[in-house]
């Protein structure tokens, strides 16, 4: 075990440090100035380091620069009198893992080393990961299966319908569809069809002629010629208007389209990715989707789950969005604590990897220290109106049944009976690995009863098993 450096050219405080860090059975070594300490360096690593700022000879700052230069993901932590605050800020600045204010308490002192040794052993497990990041980051059994779904298509050419929740990275699933198909070198056009007006939608995919209507002074060519022979990916397909169906339909139908005002049919060579956040079934039985359209569409379905279901995932994705935050922005690291980790992992986010994305960003900038911990992150994810923390279903619902009723909507029964039977099954399957039989006995249902439920439900488990 690499040892904790320490150095200070006060001899009481090393001597502190000494029967604190013997005491907890942490090895150590002491130096009285940084210029020691950078000569050890050169010879040796240590596993955290520990150095007052102002000493004779060289500062704790260089210190801090020389020591970060050669190991950097070494933690270092500053000591500081309280009238060093700009120092502090400057330490921060310069990667410093923490500052321990002058005078300290002693038990204080060693939490933050322990704290400093887990998160520099934690570096040192993925100091050899590659710079570039994953194109999705998942751990849990949900996003193994879309993973595995990628590379079923990755030579394929079939129409993909992705659905899931708002902010459950469905374009990010889209990229990396077309990344892996045979049609990567070709353009990815993505089009949100619920973000532009629906009388300018028509000309947006399809293009339009010189003097198709009044403003079109030129000829404009369309996302479907845009993404000739790559991959066009219409996001939000369910608020497609009904006008802006049929010609998609006759598209997918005959693979001929005109653009605006045209005579000419344009041959498409596109492969066409949908997504939607909205119940297409559902939509289809309300007769605002077509249903020929749904089942062209509907050629091979992938679901996105939501992050409620792969909360072993918020970990992981949180630090992820950290270590983007710190190189967009141009800011000091920021690391969440073990105890802010297991909060986080504990919370619904409604808005899914877009929300945690959001607030890794917002803590980036606004987290008052290097280590974030709970009572730095925003007031509304600490809010009697987030999830509890520890458990608590019971008082979760009943928050959600008051804020149903004060918001005077009807058949909330039968909707939250829908919720918590589809989250049932949902759980159920991803346990046993898609297998029915297994997941029907475990819920008491028949098996013909959970297949209805499923079919009902809109729920599409990953095939795994040999039921």
């Amino acid at each position: 075990m690499k040892p904790v450096w320490i150095i200070d050219d006060d001899r009481s405080i090393r001597w502190v440090f000494e029967k604190a860090l013997a005491r907890e059975n942490i090895a150590f070594r002491t130096f009285s100035s940084a210029r020691e300490a950078l000569a050890a360096l050169d010879t040796e690593a240590p596993q955290v380091v520990v150095s007052d700022i102002r000493m004779p000879g060289e500062s704790g700052l260089e210190l801090l620069q020389k020591a970060r230069a050669l190991h950097a993901n070494l933690p270092v932590i500053i000591m500081t009198a309280y009238s060093d605050l700009e120092s502090a800020v400057t330490a921060f600045q310069d990667g410093a893992y923490e500052y321990l204010p002058k005078p300290f308490d002693v038990d204080h002192a060693v939490e933050l080393i322990r704290r400093a040794m887990e998160e520099g052993a934690r570096q040192d497990t993925t100091a050899e990961a590659p710079e570039a990041a994953p194109e999705i980051l998942g751990q849990a059994p949900a996003m193994q299966e879309v993973f595995r779904a990628i590379g079923r298509l990755s030579q394929s050419h079939a129409t993909v319908l992705i659905t899931g929740e708002s902010g459950t990275g469905k374009e990010l699933v889209a990229r990396a569809l077309h990344r892996h198909s045979p049609r990567s070198a070709k353009p990815f056009i993505a089009i949100n069809t619920a973000a532009i007006p629906r009388e300018l939608l028509e000309s947006e995919l399809f293009g339009h002629e010189r003097g198709a209507f009044t403003g079109a002074q030129t000829q404009r060519r369309g996302r479907f010629e845009q993404a000739e022979g790559g991959t066009l990916f219409l996001d939000e397909i369910g608020d497609m208007p009904p006008e802006l169906q049929t010609r998609l339909l006759r598209v997918l139908s005959d693979g001929h389209y005109y653009r605006v005002g045209g005579h000419q049919p344009i041959k498409a060579n596109v492969r066409v990715i949908a997504a939607t956040h909205q119940d297409l079934e559902a939509r289809v039985k309300q007769g605002l989707f077509r249903d020929d359209l749904f089942h062209r569409l509907n050629v091979i379905r992938l679901r996105l789950p939501s992050l409620r279901e792969r909360r072993e995932d918020i970990p992981l994705l949180a630090r992820h969005f950290l270590i983007k935050g710190v190189r967009e922005l141009g800011v000091e690291a920021k690391r969440l604590s073990e105890a802010t980790l297991r909060y986080l992992a504990a919370q619904e986010f409604p808005g899914n990897v877009r929300q945690l994305e959001n607030l890794c960003h917002w803590l980036t900038v606004m987290a008052p220290s290097v280590s974030i911990e709970v009572k730095d992150l925003p007031p509304e994810l600490r809010s009697e109106t987030a999830a509890p923390a520890t458990g608590g279903w019971v008082a979760a619902l009943e928050k959600e049944i008051e804020a149903s009723l004060r918001r005077g909507e009807t058949g909330v029964m039968g909707e939250l009976t829908r919720r918590f039977e589809k989250a049932l099954i949902v759980k159920a399957l991803a346990h046993t690995g898609g297998r029915r039989i297994e997941a029907s006995q475990l819920l008491g249902l028949g098996r013909n009863t959970l297949t209805r439920k499923i079919q009902e439900l809109g729920i599409e488990p990953g095939k795994k098993g040999g039921d």
